[in-house]
């Protein structure tokens, strides 16, 4: 049995949707793009959304729009896709990768001034937060220190379209921006719902919306006929109406969607957390998750075994699992040789298990049966 780690599921209603698109006079900046932001607006409840063609995309144009000065310090979770750290990389920004709470995997106020204080860092620019496998940790907690260290904070959420967080016995879904200057979504085939490929951008800020807007269209204004005028070094980031027509018709599932995912992560839980003291879920409360991803942590130690040797027996029973993420001082194009304590712990004990919307609970009940066989084998 091969169990691929994830894919997309497309069915009739996505192809229906696409063709019907295919037939309009406009492929592109029609009325489809218009929708599909309408749509996740209402659906977010926010202010503003610009897609654009990916989520790296939507990180490039917030970063852009924000005129940071030269050389800014931002401030990455070291355990992120690498994404967020190229781009700032490319501006020419100075990048500090901040320490995890392992009991998250992601950033908090506490690690952030860790970061500020091992660093000598006087002022810090921009702060991106990133809600790992879909569960928002601290994300007022961050916001808060925006007013603290005059920063702006960027939430990449391309793990959580779906999630939603409590604060003030409020609950807020992921994306109102309320508590961030930017959240960021990926529509990438292995995300909540997909475009194909595809981002997302969104806002309170009306004034930096429409920004982002001509930035996301070469710069452009006033296109009437051959008379136009550029006003900002742009680029073409734009999403067609083709990719936002399969937008719409995933986003029309979006119930069923989560639910399901949810399913999938709670019989994972049940069946598999705690077992023999070998397994522990990183995260346990799947109702408010988008449940992106299923991250569990292995006492390798117990079973005297590495974690890609763990890897390795469940790939030869056709399972692919997958490591998220390597931390990102590791990569040459970054050189930090100093380590990160907690994130180090993470990488080397924490692997994600497969989880999608074309994996049945058959498949599923084989995946635990194989970890369970591994455990059982290497604990006498």
């Amino acid at each position: 049995m091969k169990i691929n780690y994830g894919r997309q599921k497309i069915d009739k209603l996505d192809i229906k949707a696409v063709s019907r698109s295919l037939k309009n006079d406009l492929l592109t900046t029609g009325k489809i793009v218009e929708n599909f932001e309408n749509s996740l607006k209402k659906y977010l409840n926010t202010k503003n959304v610009i897609t654009c063609n990916s989520g790296t995309s939507a990180i490039f144009l917030s970063l852009l729009s924000l005129n940071i000065r030269k050389n800014a310090n931002i401030i990455i979770p070291a355990i992120n896709f690498v994404a967020a750290a190229n781009l700032c990389h490319h501006l020419g920004y100075n990048v500090f990768f901040c320490d995890i709470e392992i009991s998250t995997g992601q950033i908090s106020s506490k690690k952030i001034f860790e970061c500020i204080k091992k660093n000598k860092l006087k002022k810090i620019d921009l702060i991106f937060t990133m809600h790992l496998g879909g569960n928002p940790e601290n994300v007022v907690e961050i916001y808060k220190l925006k007013k603290k260290l005059n920063c702006f904070i960027i939430e990449d959420a391309c793990h959580s379209f779906g999630s939603s967080y409590i604060y003030k016995n409020k609950k807020f879904k992921v994306g109102n921006a309320k508590h961030s200057d930017f959240t960021t979504f990926s529509f990438h085939p292995l995300k909540t719902i997909t475009t194909g490929e595809g981002g997302a951008i969104t806002t309170q800020n009306n004034y930096l919306a429409k920004k982002i807007k001509n930035l996301r269209s070469h710069g452009m204004i006033n296109k009437k006929g051959i008379n136009y005028d550029i006003i900002s070094a742009g680029f073409n980031f734009r999403l067609s109406d083709i990719n936002c027509a399969l937008g719409l018709s995933q986003l029309s599932k979006i119930k069923k969607i989560l639910n399901y995912r949810r399913n999938l992560f709670r019989y994972y839980l049940k069946n598999l957390n705690g077992y023999k003291n070998v397994v522990e879920f990183l995260n346990k409360n799947f109702k408010n998750s988008s449940c992106h991803l299923v991250i569990i942590k292995i006492n390798f130690k117990k079973l005297k075994i590495s974690k890609k040797q763990f890897y390795n027996l469940l790939k030869n029973k056709g399972i692919n699992c997958q490591f998220h993420y390597i931390p990102q001082y590791n990569f040459k194009l970054f050189e930090k040789k100093e380590k990160l304590k907690n994130s180090e712990i993470y990488f080397y004990n924490y692997i994600s298990l497969p989880i999608h919307l074309k994996i049945g609970y058959k498949q599923i009940r084989f995946v635990i049966k194989q970890i369970k066989n591994i455990i059982d084998k290497k604990i006498i």
